[in-house]
């Protein structure tokens, strides 16, 4: 993982392209309902009011990212290409219904892992802001006009590092979650 500079956030600017507001959200817990390390789309449970959600910030302009801690990797639960397989699936599903997932950020990594590929420490598992600083670098995001949105603290950690507001979900309908969050945009 890039650790950014500020001349990597200004390149957009350079090269002419507009830059957008972007939405960063948690997965598990936050688009999907948590039921522990899933990668299958069997697993798969839309928490309710995300695809909504997704649209309405599609519609509104904003780019959406996923940036997503998937320690399973890294204790050997599942391999990266299957989380890949379940992002590709979820990205799917959604554009199925109107709405766009831009990108996928997955911080495979665990100090405490079981795979050595990816029992280390590194700068893009939340809390650290790694994995917003790389969405930035693939994509023109404007910082100003984005947020995250988590259901944990190191979420929410991770978007002050980034220097964007961080609103924690814990639980109910994600589109009225973000409805609410837009109201003050």
């Amino acid at each position: 993982m890039l650790v950014s500079s500020s001349w990597d956030f200004l390149r957009w600017e350079s090269e002419g392209v507009n830059k957008k507001p972007a939405v960063f959200f948690d997965r598990d817990g936050v688009l999907n309902v948590d039921r522990g390390y899933i990668c299958k789309p069997r697993e798969m449970t839309w928490m309710p009011g995300a695809i909504e959600a997704i649209r309405m910030l599609n519609q509104a302009g904003y780019l959406v990212f996923v940036v997503t801690n998937q320690s399973g990797i890294a204790r050997g639960f599942f391999t990266e290409e299957a989380v890949y397989d379940f992002h590709e699936f979820m990205a799917q599903e959604a554009e199925r219904q109107g709405a766009i997932i831009h990108s996928f950020y997955v911080c495979p990594h665990h100090p405490e892992g079981t795979m050595e590929k990816y029992s280390s420490i590194c700068n893009c598992r939340k809390p650290l802001p790694g994995l917003i600083e790389q969405a930035c670098l693939e994509w023109p995001v404007d910082l100003k006009g984005s947020f995250l949105v988590g259901d944990m603290q190191r979420d929410i950690d991770a978007a002050k590092g980034a220097e964007i507001p961080g609103y924690l979900f814990v639980e109910g309908n994600l589109h009225d979650f973000v409805q609410e969050i837009l109201k003050d945009k």
